[in-house]
């Protein structure tokens, strides 16, 4: 495995841990070069639906999009990156288990929602607000009032 910070080819891994749920191997690795340590996750290689967008194009499901879309709407909230992970995990469970080849990126934006929910209710709302493209306060409102209940 190459460094991803100095690019050193030669590491070696000091820990290994299997998930709780036995669904990935965690490593933490040591670079022989620089000395950094960073984290790798080793998972089956499965192939997950294509991603329909709104105007018909037709993308591979990319983790990391995912991923980052947790980040931003979880930005600066107390959820841990095992939280994170967790959450995208179950997306991604639920993405296999649907048994088709195509899905409209409107379930994913569900299916993130719905996690976001559980989660952190202010990150729920700010990626609710653009990802439902809000365009008054009313609407804002409506939801707001909807996750207090």
């Amino acid at each position: 495995m190459k460094c991803p910070f100095c690019g050193h080819v030669d590491t070696q891994v000091v820990e290994t841990r299997v998930s709780e749920d036995g669904d990935f191997i965690r490593r933490r690795r040591q670079c022989g070069a620089c000395e950094k340590r960073f984290t790798t996750y080793e998972r089956p290689d499965v192939n997950f639906p294509s991603i329909v967008k709104k105007d018909g194009r037709r993308i591979d499901y990319e983790r990391v999009k995912l991923l980052a879309s947790f980040n931003l709407a979880l930005r600066k909230r107390p959820v841990s990156t095992d939280q994170i992970d967790s959450a995208i995990e179950r997306i991604e469970e639920k993405l296999l288990n649907l048994g088709v080849r195509e899905v409209p990126s409107s379930r994913i934006g569900e299916l993130v929602m719905r996690e976001l929910k559980k989660l952190d209710k202010v990150a729920y709302i700010r990626f609710a607000s653009v990802y439902r493209s809000f365009e008054d306060i009313d609407e804002f409102k409506t939801l707001v009032d909807e996750v207090r209940r």
